[in-house]
């Protein structure tokens, strides 16, 4: 098969890798692709947002399968167009992707199907949402309703803390996905990833992850896109597994289902694990990046056929295997980042990390200059590893972190401690 697969990174590296590893795979392709995904796949200087472009490409090199990385272009409809010319797409509908493209349309969607999440209010100015806010008890949920790379949430400690954090969204910082906004009433508890796989009626369950936000040690600092991951979550036991399908995932691709539009891709619940049991936070559309790594580092199943049995509605024919082994992500970032990270600086030695350590090094924000290795982004790599124990790949990817050769790269030093 001929697989274009869209994104350029950590995420789509962790993608392109497993892909490539499918004896059914004869051509790889990847737009726009990264250093690490090149290894991979072939890159093309193509921009997953122009539709008419990707549809060229796949219609000249006779596509089989796109595979969709990342959530901007699936809630912009690129499933749809794609389809729309007879060339099949791993990735939900852009009436299914609300799911992530609009946390209202999600929080409306969980009260419709009676789904456990935090009470919540839509608020499209700001004195009706400094009115709400006031009227709840602190800690507060202020998030942006739309796309905002990760960054659209925050957890207000008093009330002038979230009033500055809507003002923050309706004076544009995150764009027009904070033209409105929801507020949410917090949840105590473990936060943990939970993935399932649906072909718009089958879903099946995948496996589970935790993130680590925060920029520093000890989840301080400002939220970021993500300094690391393990898989599995401790706190998600399969007990609590069954519950999040039963009262979360399978009522939600039920109700899109009855909606008219049904969902098919990859589900990603962030979910609470509150003293009631799972709740959820909200809803991505496709992998976490970096869950995403750690996912691929366990999955023992072949994800190309995974992914076809999606996209050619056969999920409730299938087995998807996972090792009982446990991975760890780490990730370096650029000094600045996430605010202002400064890029351009050499990166050194990464086969050699990768031989010695025995981990995996995911590319995920790279660039190839006259021979060497640029960081050109905030979060850079991401260190990976399997081990029997969680211990045990995160000691092997920190191994791989102090191999790597790049003296501004920054990372947390607790991933995997305490959860």
């Amino acid at each position: 098969m001929k697989v274009l697969l869209i994104g350029g990174g950590g995420r789509e590296h962790a993608l392109a890798w497993k892909l490539r590893q499918s004896p059914r795979l004869t051509e790889l392709y990847a737009a726009p692709g990264n250093p690490g995904i090149a290894k991979h796949a072939s890159c093309v200087s193509l921009d997953p947002a122009d539709s008419g472009a990707v549809i060229a490409f796949c219609r000249s090199k006779a596509i089989d399968l796109v595979v969709v990385g990342p959530e901007a272009p699936l809630v912009d409809g690129v499933v749809d167009r794609l389809g729309e010319a007879g060339i099949a797409a791993f990735g939900p509908s852009a009436a299914a992707a609300r799911l992530e493209g609009s946390k209202g349309f999600t929080k409306d969607l969980a009260a419709e199907a009676r789904i456990p999440t935090a009470a919540y209010r839509r608020c499209r100015d700001l004195e009706t949402t400094r009115a709400e806010i006031l009227a709840r008890h602190p800690p507060i949920v202020v998030k942006a309703d739309g796309l905002a790379a990760g960054k659209g949430v925050t957890i207000a400690a008093t009330h002038d803390e979230a009033i500055a954090a809507a003002a923050a969204c309706f004076s544009g910082a995150f764009g027009h996905a904070g033209a409105e906004v929801v507020i949410e009433d917090y949840l105590a508890g473990e936060e943990v990833s939970f993935f399932a796989i649906s072909d718009g009626v089958t879903v099946l369950p995948l496996a589970s992850a935790r993130d680590y936000k925060r920029l520093g040690d000890g989840d301080e600092g400002p939220n970021t896109g993500g300094m690391g991951a393990i898989s599995p979550a401790p706190a998600m036991t399969p007990e609590l597994a069954e519950r999040a399908m039963r009262e979360i995932v399978g009522p939600t691709v039920t109700a899109l289902r009855r909606r008219g539009t049904p969902f098919r891709g990859i589900l990603y619940a962030g979910l609470m694990i509150t003293a009631e049991g799972p709740k959820l936070i909200e809803y991505n559309v496709r992998f976490g990046d970096p869950e995403c790594q750690v996912l691929m580092m366990r999955l023992e199943s072949d994800l190309l056929e995974v992914v076809l049995a999606a996209v050619q509605s056969r999920l409730e024919t299938l087995r998807v295997e996972w090792s009982g082994s446990a991975a760890a992500t780490v990730v370096m970032a650029a000094p600045g980042y996430p605010s202002t990270p400064v890029v351009g600086s050499e990166i050194r030695r990464l086969d050699e990390a990768e031989q010695a350590a025995g981990v995996k090094i995911f590319h995920a924000g790279t660039r190839s200059a006259g021979g060497r290795l640029l960081a050109s982004g905030g979060r850079v790599l991401c260190v990976t590893a399997r081990g029997e124990t969680m211990s045990a790949a995160t000691a092997k990817a920190y191994r791989g972190v102090a191999l790597v050769d790049w003296p501004e790269g920054i990372f947390r030093s607790d991933i995997g401690e305490g959860r």
